[in-house]
């Protein structure tokens, strides 16, 4: 995942801000073909649950946002890697970096099951300069450039010191009961 210039971002954060979904709606720029049995998960077959998170209250405080999927495509798929995910802020789109102790790992999804990662972040100060107004986020699958987006309300993310990179990370795929 890269920045993208001003207008591109602009563009982009138009076409990516969706409401928040707790269910299997929206947000899904994936209707592409379907997973092969035993092939890679795609975004446009898995149901997609954003939340419930436990936003954090105050600047300086970490919160956690977990996304949920579930393997809806009628066979077995793949997902070989991390999740991707990006940060919009008006005209900005950042990268969040993996949480140093996830590991990339190959997990083979049967038809129904779920699997999870947790966006964690530090919330930044209302209108400060060391922190990034987030609208919207969206994320991609491993192998995928296609995204899911969804919409941002858990308030501004610091920035690390650097005043560019948000003071963010996500972990890689967990097994989940749903």
């Amino acid at each position: 995942m890269r920045a993208l210039p001003f207008a591109a971002g602009a563009l982009a954060a138009a076409f990516l801000l969706t409401a928040c979904s707790d269910d299997d709606s929206g947000g899904a720029t994936d209707t592409g073909a379907s997973a092969k049995a035993g092939g890679a998960c795609v975004i446009g077959e898995m149901g997609v649950r954003v939340g419930p998170a436990n936003a954090a209250p105050a600047a300086g405080d970490t919160g956690n946002v977990p996304v949920t999927l579930t393997n809806k495509s009628g066979a077995k798929c793949t997902l070989d890697g991390l999740p991707g995910v990006d940060l919009i802020a008006g005209g900005t789109t950042v990268s969040v970096e993996s949480d140093p102790a996830a590991t990339a790992g190959k997990t083979s999804l049967a038809d129904g099951a779920a699997i999870a990662f947790t966006l964690t972040y530090v919330r930044g100060e209302k209108g400060g300069d060391q922190s990034l107004a987030v609208t919207s986020a969206d994320f991609t699958l491993p192998g995928s450039t296609k995204t899911y987006a969804f919409k941002w309300s858990y308030g501004d993310v610091a920035l690390k010191k650097d005043g560019q990179t948000p003071d963010a990370t996500v972990s890689g795929f967990q097994e989940s009961s749903e």
